[in-house]
């Protein structure tokens, strides 16, 4: 299993869990999720539920990685497997992202 912390313009707004290549979690921070002037992190994962399922990677957070020769690259450079969907979101989506949020794994 592996996790990574979500965050909005810098403030924690949930957490990504991989359980297998087949089950993954978001679920939104308490805080966060309690907040009516914070807004969800996207149309797809609004907060009328505090927590979601997927058999697949999130279509928001996979729409945040690369495709074809940039995946490619990235998948050789990091050492991660280019069908690791959740490894590159947490390798790539650290700090320059196209948008709000960003996702930082978390070491347990």
């Amino acid at each position: 299993m592996r996790k990574a912390q979500v965050y909005r313009n810098g403030l924690l707004a949930g957490i990504l869990t991989e359980e297998n290549r087949h089950r993954y979690i978001f679920r939104y921070n308490s805080d966060y999720y309690n907040d009516t002037s914070k807004p969800a992190i996207s149309l797809t994962l609004p907060k009328t539920q505090q927590e979601y399922r997927s058999e697949n990677l999130f279509p928001f957070f996979f729409n945040m990685l690369s495709e074809g020769v940039n995946r490619k690259l990235q998948s050789i450079q990091l050492r991660i497997d280019e069908e690791d969907d959740f490894g590159l979101l947490v390798a790539t989506a650290q700090f320059d992202t196209v948008g709000a949020v960003t996702v930082k794994t978390v070491n347990e």
